[in-house]
């Protein structure tokens, strides 16, 4: 009879954990199916266009990120071509796994169906994850490596298995070959080894073994920035400066409950966050959240650099909220329900409404622009090589013969590369990041098209300018290109000798 009540209760709940399954893919898969059905409503984003000029250019390393981002759309390109919607896809599916490991978290924290799916709806509508799948970027894949160790982080405190650190080091070498803030989530990682229980697996050949594969895995990017003199170190310093200048570090704090994560989420993450500081097994994970916000927070690092440690701690936050609502009389269960699940939909809504693109025209389309500096930054590209290559058609035939466009920014630079071929404009010469660095053509142009810089720059730079166009976009918004450098210029070679100007213009952006 005992035996019979045993097997009733493990079919239940393997049948619970198949629906819970069932549910996250299905989650997962309307995401997927937004993304798929909207990404390709504009164009690429200037950061889009500068991976795909990297990617043309496969190295073990890049000025202003590491190589792997660039090596998936090396695969899109030769997959799709330039294909918006195929270019995506990968990230498509690196948001979706996210989702999907977010309830797979909660889930091996004591969740039941609704738990898990609540901790990845909180994922779904919050604005930072939303965004992910709208464009590729290195913080894309970097937020994926962040969900899966603290997953893995998981699996290894829960099972006391110390084979899950190849698992944990593997996915930092993966983290250091995406975007370098991984050192910011490493230090939260052993901060917390150190600091609870969990420093007992220092004395194992597991941790060490762990930390060594990630170490080899990215130890090709190492040796390339010693080649190159740690380029991206400097690069990295220029681009903080730059932003603490700008205010673009500003709001760190109100970042982490509007960016980061979904407002109505904010009890679930902070209860998540007290869960682990409190629960001796798993405090760990507090502290792979509390290290790297204070190294944010004291070092001025922006908003969203903190925004994939979120659903570790909504994971957390949705097993104790359903502990929390299970122990009220069922009447405050369905009023506290519908409260938590209609914030976090309506708050939601707006967010999807401000980041994807659902119409090409109308009050919608309006408020995506006005509300999505990244959407703005998606419009004019085809317009831009149009422009220019209208006035390379224009030259004279001996000036069309040895003929560069030089760019501004590297938005310009993967425009001019990408969709030049087209209109047989020939590559860019971009004296911006790892463009740089593969230098100038030989034998140099001895006639420029100069894009993306001002009057005054180019006259003091090049002999014999003249004003020959000027770059907008039909829909008629504001963005850097149309409003900060909208004049092209036709110039001769640069006052000083190639070689010079190269060295006194390296720029970083």
């Amino acid at each position: 009879m005992a035996s019979a009540e045993v097997t009733h209760s493990l079919d239940n709940s393997s049948t619970r954990s198949q629906n819970a399954t069932t549910s996250l893919l299905a989650i997962a898969g309307a995401v997927v199916l937004l993304h798929v059905a909207t990404n390709g409503r504009y164009g690429f984003h200037r950061d889009e266009l500068q991976v795909l000029s990297d990617a043309r250019h496969m190295d073990w390393g890049f000025v202003p990120y590491p190589p792997f981002t660039p090596f998936v759309e090396r695969i899109g390109l030769s997959l799709f071509g330039l294909s918006l919607v195929g270019l995506r896809m990968f990230s498509v599916i690196a948001n979706a796994t996210a989702i999907v490991v977010t309830g797979l978290m909660a889930r091996e924290l004591g969740a039941g169906t609704l738990a898990q799916v609540t901790a990845a709806l909180a994922v779904v509508f919050s604005p930072l994850p939303m965004f992910e799948g709208t464009e590729f970027q290195y913080t894309t894949f970097d937020y994926l490596w962040w969900v899966l160790i603290a997953y893995f982080v998981i699996r290894l405190l829960k099972t006391e298995n110390p084979r899950w650190w190849l698992a944990i080091g593997a996915t930092i070498g993966l983290g250091f070959m995406t975007k370098y803030t991984m050192g910011f989530y490493l230090c939260g990682i052993l901060g917390g080894v150190a600091l609870t229980r969990a420093r007992r697996y220092l004395l194992s050949p597991w941790f060490w073994g762990g930390m060594l594969l990630g170490l080899f895995i990215c130890l090709p990017n190492f040796l390339w920035q010693v080649k190159h003199d740690f380029i991206s170190l400097h690069f990295l310093q220029h681009i903080h400066k730059r932003d603490v200048g700008q205010g673009r570090a500003d709001g760190f704090w109100k970042d982490q409950f509007l960016g980061c994560a979904n407002l109505f989420a904010a009890p679930l993450w902070i209860a998540g966050l007290i869960g682990f500081l409190r629960d001796r097994r798993y405090r760990m994970l507090g502290w792979m959240y509390v290290i790297p916000l204070a190294m944010f927070a004291v070092g001025k690092g922006r908003g969203y650099y903190l925004g994939a440690a979120y659903p570790m701690l909504m994971a957390m936050g949705a097993v104790r909220g359903e502990r929390w609502v299970q122990a009220m009389a069922r009447g405050w269960q369905w009023a506290v329900e519908v409260f938590f699940f209609s914030g976090l939909a309506a708050f939601g809504i707006y967010i999807v409404c401000a980041i994807i693109p659902f119409a090409s025209s109308g009050p919608l389309q309006q408020f995506a622009l006005k509300s999505n500096g990244d959407l703005r930054d998606e419009i004019g590209w085809d317009e831009l090589v149009k422009t220019v290559a209208d006035i390379c058609d224009s030259l004279p035939a001996d000036q069309r013969a040895n003929l560069g466009v030089m760019t501004g920014n590297y938005g310009e630079q993967g425009a001019i590369e990408l969709l030049g071929p087209a209109y047989h404009l020939p590559p860019p010469v971009s004296r911006t990041n790892s463009a740089w660095l593969r230098g100038y053509p030989q034998p140099p142009p001895t006639t420029l098209i100069v894009i993306g810089d001002s009057r005054e720059w180019v006259e003091r730079n090049f002999t014999s300018c003249r004003l020959a166009g000027h770059n907008g976009n039909a829909l008629g918004v504001k963005n850097e290109e149309s409003e900060d450098h909208p004049d092209i210029f036709v110039c001769g070679p640069p006052r000083v000798p190639w070689a010079q100007f190269w060295d006194d213009d390296q720029r970083f952006g």
